[in-house]
């Protein structure tokens, strides 16, 4: 069974697919180790690690480049956050997206919002681009390869339920495999999103919402952890640092470290 079938089937299952999200090679190697069963990146992780912003910064050869790295290292699906696309029409952003599926990843993000500008794309183009993209998935022998329609209107409108809906459908009419939205943390949201739309709902952690079990109790299939893991390591790292600065004293290290060998 290749890692796409298998991302597949793991938003079918009665749990909720609890999704980690790695931000360089290591941390991938680190979340696979501890028994997490697939692997997000985070765009915004990603880009702090390079020295980049997030917004589509980063160049798409250097997200490749550790792309390829984690899937070559873990033995779990890795799903790939491309953002808007990194192209400015839909003939690249077809392009990019055969490109991270050639590598072996087993699935994308690709958001409904613009990166230059604000506001949305329109819902029944972003709706055609996604059809073109699943099309020449399929065309290229990628059809098990999970699109991840993400829609961005709980950040961008003041009341974005409907709007959510019929983007959800839009989106599913036209190929994507599931529906993330980010930003919804109001369970009541949640459950009409998820009867309203027949494709798998993906939400992600926010200080409000962070108990897997309760959403899996009204039918999320996948809760990803986006930036907040990578946030708290480098918070943690900021601590530690000025910690041993201001002490001239290095034993705080040793008080929670232990050695482990992460590479085979």
């Amino acid at each position: 069974m290749n890692q796409r079938v298998r991302f597949q089937q793991l938003h079918q299952k009665d749990e909720v697919l609890f999704l980690p999200n790695a931000w360089d090679l290591l941390s991938a190697i680190v979340l696979e180790q501890t028994g997490f069963k697939a692997i997000g990146t985070t765009s915004w992780g990603m880009a702090n690690a390079m020295g980049f912003k997030d917004g589509e910064r980063v160049g798409f050869d250097d997200l490749l480049s550790s792309v390829a790295k984690m899937v070559a290292a873990v033995a779990v699906p890795v799903t790939v956050d491309i953002e808007s696309g990194y192209g400015d029409d839909v003939a690249e952003v077809v392009e990019n997206v055969l490109k991270v599926a050639g590598l072996g990843a087993a699935g994308i993000n690709i958001e409904d919002s613009f990166k230059r500008t604000t506001g949305l794309r329109d819902r029944r183009e972003h709706g055609t681009w996604l059809s073109r993209i699943r099309s020449e998935l399929d065309k290229r022998g990628f059809a098990d390869f999970f699109i991840n329609a993400r829609i961005d209107t709980y950040f961008q409108l003041d009341n974005p339920l409907e709007e959510t809906i019929e983007r959800a459908r839009e989106y599913a009419a036209g190929g994507a495999d599931g529906i993330f939205v980010p930003g919804v943390s109001a369970l009541d949201d949640i459950g009409e999103i998820v009867r309203s739309v027949d494709k798998p709902l993906n939400v992600m952690s926010l200080p409000n919402m962070t108990e897997v079990a309760a959403l899996e109790r009204i039918g999320v299939k996948r809760f990803s952890i986006g930036n907040a893991l990578s946030d708290a390591t480098v918070s943690f790292v900021e601590r530690r640092a000025r910690a041993i600065f201001e002490t001239r004293n290095t034993a705080d290290l040793y008080l929670e470290s232990r050695v482990q060998t992460v590479f085979q």
